[in-house]
């Protein structure tokens, strides 16, 4: 059976819904460019992560990133829209706050920096003002997932696409991934080709770049996926791959292609278990994971998966304790020395905003 063939068929049949999306697109993007539709913009600096298709092109490892590099000399916060939890309205994590009231990601950017404000709000407006409010010692925000958001006008726009899915090649939605213009990159300041090979030659490099066809304002660079050691999730102790030959993975993320293959080159036989994107785990699906776990015959196994779903595991604790439940974490890798750039364009932009001093 010719997979290919079927969803370039599928895709044809869906491309008039797809004409109809763009128009919806389109009519929402003429109303914030005309001033029909007001944009805001803040006095602190705000740093927007995001794409313009659906699916995962990295933006959370993105977002650990900046961080990691931002939470060495600023005071940072994190405003995500806070995808399929169970609550609503502006909400700051804190003690007792769970996946389910904020959403596995930005539980997962609480849980690995204690230092920074991670908030949620649909309005991005009011979640900004609320958390300016809250907590006026913020030197910086970063909008998670915000690009196609344009309430906000934010001082500094980081746009991911995939090496493998470029964005300009896309279809919109549904016949393809995106959900917004394909003409409003300009907006970006960076754009980052994500997922790309870890030896991507030069000449490859120019390629992609001359697909793009970048504007004179902005800046092109290259990540690839670099997975770290897994961690048990519950008692946080490191675990090297060569342990296991074989594992059941776990995983309710938009595109794990990647991790597949990664882990496909370090153990002899994977089991998958996938489910869709930010799935909430029912007890009977934790029975049945178990349940595929010890059919494994072999002593050297174990159970992987991602950071994200790990978020939504924590809760059934008591019911893992008897399995090894390991997080394997990913983070981007700038290819060419892109990091120096990467981090000299950021930095540069909040200095800027304080005028070289800290707020």
């Amino acid at each position: 059976m010719n997979f290919s063939k079927i969803i370039q068929k599928k895709s044809k049949i869906l491309l008039p819904l797809s004409w109809l999306y763009r128009l919806g697109v389109t009519c929402h993007s003429f109303l914030y460019n005309s001033g029909i539709k007001k944009s805001v913009s803040f006095d602190m600096p705000v740093i927007c992560v995001g794409n313009l298709s659906v699916g995962g092109t990295g933006k959370t490892p993105m977002v650990e990133y900046l961080l990691k590099l931002l939470s060495k000399k600023y005071r940072v916060a994190v405003i995500s829209r806070g995808y399929k939890r169970k609550t609503r309205g502006f909400l700051i994590a804190g003690e007792h706050t769970k996946a389910d009231d904020i959403g596995d990601e930005p539980m997962q950017f609480y849980k690995k920096f204690s230092d920074a404000k991670i908030a949620v709000g649909e309005n991005r407006v009011q979640a900004i003002n609320e958390l300016i409010k809250n907590a006026p010692q913020i030197d910086a925000i970063v909008l998670d997932d915000a690009f196609q958001h344009r309430a906000v006008q934010a001082g500094f726009n980081l746009l991911l696409t995939e090496y493998d899915n470029l964005f300009v090649n896309d279809f919109y939605l549904p016949a393809g991934q995106l959900r917004d213009l394909k003409s409003n990159y300009k907006r970006a300041d960076i754009i980052i080709i994500t997922k790309s090979p870890a030896n991507l030659s030069s000449e490859n490099k120019n390629k992609i770049i001359d697909q793009v066809k970048p504007f004179s304002h902005q800046i092109v660079l290259f990540t690839s996926f670099k997975y770290e050691e897994p961690y048990n999730i519950f008692t946080k102790s490191i675990f090297s791959l060569e342990l296991f030959n074989e594992i059941l993975l776990v995983t309710g993320i938009a595109n794990p292609s990647p991790l597949i293959q990664y882990l496909d080159q370090k153990v002899k036989r994977i089991h998958l278990q996938k489910y869709s994107d930010h799935h909430h785990f029912s007890k009977e699906e934790i029975n049945l994971i178990k349940e595929k776990y010890f059919t494994i015959n072999n002593d050297k196994k174990t159970i992987i998966t991602t950071e994200k779903d790990a978020m939504r595991l924590f809760e059934f604790e008591k019911d893992l304790l008897d399995v090894p439940v390991l997080a394997i974490p990913v983070a981007h890798h700038f290819l060419f020395e892109g990091e120096t750039i990467f981090e000299k364009h950021i930095i540069q932009y909040i200095e800027n905003k304080y005028n070289g001093k800290k707020k």
